[in-house]
Order: structure tokens, then sequence, then C-alpha cells
């Protein structure tokens, strides 16, 4: 896919047939974002399809909108409530709409998500956005993002081609229509990262979505810097071959090869995570930072017994013990990054009585006791 990317990049003078047939003969993988409500309709309402997989976002993306709440001079925590732990991963697609209709219907200005997006970082895509800022063209970052996508945005899934004057990413609406303001967040935020990347602003050259048109389409025209449409029937990006060959600001091979490592296991973990246990996993962050570390806790707070949880972890392939380690661990790691804990706050944070068991676990867990994981990664990140 890399090679296909690269191609697309080298020279005004590609061969675009023999490029597509390339595209055609790779398995490409998917990108996956929210679409629109209808025309005619309130742009932020939702059309839900019924889908086996729940459509849901990282909660390092949401915390954009936070960040952006607080810049405007408004408590976040007031207009928003409280955030959810990054140790559940995800936060649900319905919570993540209304949220952005929160937010909408205390400012009342057009283009919210325009103005949310400026806010972008690679740290709102956790470690596929580090790797993301690692790679060395623009190409290659965005070949990364996709790659890597459903740890960051798990909806609709999106479909690459080459066409004549460039190349075009499309997101269909196989797994619902989160509306307007979802959808404009994700792409405005998508082109907004990658100008970052860059250091330079640039157009892409077509944008289009789904939903119905805005009330003032110039503020749109002004952010992507080319022609935008609406009530089309997917939603596309096409961006020019010598924009996607443009070098990023920071290279950095060996710490990319890390990153990359680590977004693989990432990617496979929540590629496996039913959104049934991700709930459970989000209810078991607040019991283990009360000490409530058994079955029947978890059960009482979803009103059932412990016997019901444990049959039905069972049937989702995996066990209480087992997504409480996996909780936990999320947990320390978190805690790990932040320089003012020591090990002993936490250990307690993580519902663990001594020091020493908490040590005994984390090694069990990644091979490192939790002071050399701690070492290692701020090394890493320094770099």
């Amino acid at each position: 896919m890399l090679a296909i990317w690269r191609s697309a990049c080298l020279t005004k003078r590609v061969n675009f047939l023999t490029l597509h047939a390339n595209v055609r003969r790779h398995r490409l993988c998917e990108i996956r974002m929210g679409r629109r409500a209808g025309h005619g309709q309130d742009r932020r309402i939702v059309v839900v399809q019924a889908v086996m997989t729940e459509n849901r976002v990282a909660s390092s993306y949401v915390r954009l909108l936070y960040e952006y709440v607080e810049r405007q001079g408004m408590d976040p925590v007031a207009v928003l409530g409280e955030p959810l732990d990054d140790a559940a991963h995800f936060v649900p697609m319905g919570r993540w709409q209304a949220m952005l209709a929160r937010v909408d219907d205390v400012e009342r200005r057009p283009a919210l998500a325009l103005r949310i997006a400026e806010g972008i970082g690679a740290r709102h895509f956790g470690v596929v956005g580090y790797a993301a800022l690692a790679c060395g063209s623009l190409a290659e970052a965005l070949q990364r993002l996709e790659r890597f996508h459903a740890s960051v945005y798990d909806a609709n899934p999106a479909r690459v081609t080459v066409q004549p004057d460039g190349v075009c990413i499309e997101w269909g609406v196989a797994r619902g229509r989160p509306g307007a303001l979802v959808d404009e967040t994700a792409i405005a935020s998508l082109v907004q990262l990658a100008r970052d990347l860059t250091g330079r602003y640039w157009p892409v050259r077509q944008v289009g979505f789904v939903n119905p048109a805005p009330m003032w389409v110039q503020p749109y025209e002004d952010f992507f810097g080319g022609q935008v449409g609406f009530d089309e029937p997917v939603t596309r990006l096409v961006f020019d071959p010598e924009v996607l060959a443009l070098p990023l600001r920071k290279s950095d091979p060996a710490l990319l090869t890390l990153l990359d490592h680590q977004a693989e296991q990432l990617l496979a973990e929540v590629a496996t995570v039913p959104a049934v246990v991700d709930a459970w996993r989000r209810t078991l962050v607040p019991l283990i930072r009360e000490g409530q570390t058994s079955l029947a806790a978890l059960a009482e707070a979803h009103h059932m017994s412990a016997r019901t949880l444990q049959r039905r972890l069972a049937e989702q392939g995996t066990s209480f013990q087992g997504l409480l380690d996996q909780t936990r661990r999320h947990l320390a790691e978190r805690h790990l990054r932040d320089a003012q804990l020591d090990l002993a706050e936490i250990a307690l944070l993580l519902g663990y009585s001594e020091q020493s068991a908490f040590t005994r676990a984390f090694r069990a867990w990644t091979g490192l006791a939790p002071a050399q994981w701690r070492r290692r990664n701020a090394a890493t990140l320094a770099r």
C-alpha cells in the first residue's frame, strides 16, 4: 500500500492507469468515519442504520472538544460532563454526537467543526498520531493513519482510488450517518492535521459531503481551499499528487518503527473488543479506583448476577480476570507517563494493596518493571 501512495507522489507524469490497477489488486485497509443526515433535515439529526458493530471514537480524539470548549472561555465539564477515562479507549458514537450538539447549542455559530479542527494535534490520535508525525512524507503519514484508523475512529469504511486529478479517499454510509457535525469535524481534523504535519497551508482539490449544505458555505471553501460540495452520495477528499509528496517537518525512522509496533498491538486489541466488552471496561475503571476489583462489583454495576456476567464474558471470549488485567494495564501505562505520580501512588490507584503486587503484575504484562517501562518510554518520546 505504501508503494502505491509513494508512486502517486513522485511526479506529475505518474501513470494513473497503472496506479489504478495496482490499487485494485491490493486489499486496502478501511478508514472509518461517520456520515450525514439526509436533505431537508436538521444537519445534526442522526440517521442510524442497524449495524453489527457499534460506531465509536477514541477518548484521545474526544479530548479535542474539551480543549476547544476551554479555549472559548467555558468550563468543559459544565458543558460536556466528566470525560471518560483513557483506559476505556473508546467513547460511543452516540455520546460523541450528543457532545458536539451540546456545544453547537451553546455557541449557536456556523462552522463549529472547522473551529474545533484548528486545535487538532498528533496527541489526539494517540500512538497512531505520533507514528504519522515520525513519517518522511505526507503520503507515508496518511498511509499510517489508514492502516491503524480503527484504533482512533471506528465507523464507516473508506475506499482509496487514484483519479486523473489526484488521489481520492471516499467514505460511504454502510454503518450509518452520524450527522454533519461528526463528519465535518472528522474531515476537517484530518486535513488540518495533514497541513500541520507538513508545516504549511495547501488547498484540498475537492471535498464532498453527503449531508445537506449549511446556510453559509463560504467558511468551508475558505478552510479547505478548493471545491466543496454537499448532498453527494459519498463523503470524499481529493488530494493533489504534489501535496502527498510533501516532506514532514519531523521525521524519525527509528521512532517510527517502535511506534508502528505499538500501533499494531493496539489495533489488534481494539479490533477484537466488542462494544459490550468495552462498556464493561468503562464501568470497571472507576471501580478499580475505589478498590472494588471483584466480579460481584462489576455485575452489580450492570444490574446482573455474577454468574450471568461470568457467562457473558465467556461468550465474548474473555474472563473477568482478563478484563481486569487489561484495564489495569491501560491505566498503569497512562499513569506511568505522568512523572508527578510515584509508583506507590500508581499501585493504590490501580487497587493494589502493595507496590510489590503491582510490580509483579506489570512485569507479567510487559516483561518490564514499572520503573523500567517509564524510563524507556520517557526516553523514546523525548527523542
